[in-house]
C-alpha cells in the first residue's frame, strides 16, 4: 500500500454543481470536499444520482463546477482557459469510462497512440514516434494484448477493449487515473481482471487512482472508500488489511 503524502495530489473544496431540469434546478453536488494522496487508491461509492460521476467529470476537467475549487499538485485547475484545460487533461489526467470510447476505424496500437498524436505537432510527432510506439507496445504487452496490436475494436472482447482504453489513458504518463465504473459493462470474471490490473498499477507503479463504483466488493479493493449521498460526502474511511480483497495471482 502506498501511503499518501501530507499535501494531497488532488484536492477538492466546497465543490458544487447544478443542472437545469425542466423548470427547476437539480443540485447534484452540494459542497463536496475530497483529497487524493500521491500513490493512493480511493473508491467513490453511492447510490445512483448521488453525484459520483459528476464529481469524477469535474476532477477530470470534462465539466466546470458552479462553486468550489479543484487543485492538482497544489495548482488550482478549475476555471482554466479551454486550451490550458485540454493540455492538462492530455498530460496529467488519465480517464477510463464504462463505455470504452475506442475509435472503430483505428487499430489497437493507433487507439493507444491517439492522445500523443493529439499532443504533438507533426514534426515533433515524427521525431518521437518510435519512442511513443515502444511505450504503447510495452503497455499493451503488459495488459496481455501484445498479439492484438493490429486488431480493430470490433475484433476484441469487452475486457480487451477496456484494457486498450486503460493503456490509452496511461500512455501519456498521467499523475492520476480517474475511472468511472470501468467494469460496469463486463461480466464478473472479466471485471475482476480489469480490477486486478488497476490494483497492480497502484501497488507496483504508485499510480494515484480514483475509482467510481456502485459495487461494495470492488470498493473494498481500494485503500480508502468515500461515500457520497445526496451530493455530499457522507463518510470516508480506510479499508482495513483484513477487509481488502487480495489481488488474484
Amino acid at each position: 500500500m502506498h501511503h499518501p503524502s501530507r499535501a494531497p495530489l488532488l484536492g477538492v473544496r466546497g465543490l458544487r454543481k447544478r443542472y437545469r431540469s425542466g423548470e427547476g434546478v437539480l443540485e447534484v453536488l452540494r459542497g463536496v470536499d475530497f483529497d487524493l494522496g500521491a500513490g493512493e487508491f480511493v473508491a467513490v461509492v453511492g447510490q445512483s444520482g448521488s453525484g459520483k460521476s459528476t464529481l469524477l467529470h469535474l476532477m477530470g476537467l470534462l465539466d466546470a463546477p458552479d462553486g468550489g475549487t479543484i487543485q492538482l499538485g497544489g495548482e488550482r485547475i478549475d476555471g482554466l482557459a479551454a486550451s490550458r484545460r485540454d493540455r492538462l487533461r492530455n498530460v496529467a489526467i488519465g480517464m477510463v469510462f464504462q463505455a470504452y470510447h475506442l475509435l472503430p476505424e483505428l487499430d489497437v496500437l493507433e487507439n493507444v497512440l491517439a492522445p500523443l498524436m493529439v499532443r504533438y505537432g507533426l514534426l515533433e510527432w515524427l521525431r518521437m514516434r518510435a519512442e511513443a510506439r515502444a511505450r504503447a507496445c510495452d503497455l499493451l504487452a503488459r495488459f496481455g494484448l501484445g498479439a492484438r496490436l493490429r486488431h480493430r475494436p470490433r475484433q476484441l472482447s469487452g475486457g480487451e477493449m477496456q484494457r486498450v482504453a486503460i493503456a490509452r489513458a496511461l500512455v501519456t504518463g498521467p499523475r492520476v487515473l480517474l475511472a468511472d465504473e470501468p467494469t460496469g459493462n463486463l461480466d464478473e470474471a472479466t471485471g475482476a481482471g480489469i480490477l486486478d490490473a488497476l490494483c497492480e498499477l497502484n501497488r507496483r507503479d504508485g499510480l494515484s487512482i480514483v475509482l467510481v463504483t456502485h459495487d461494495a466488493a470492488i470498493a473494498r479493493r481500494a485503500d480508502r472508500v468515500v461515500r457520497l449521498a445526496a451530493g455530499r460526502v457522507e463518510e470516508t474511511g480506510c479499508t482495513s488489511v483484513a477487509e481488502r480483497v487480495p489481488t488474484a495471482a
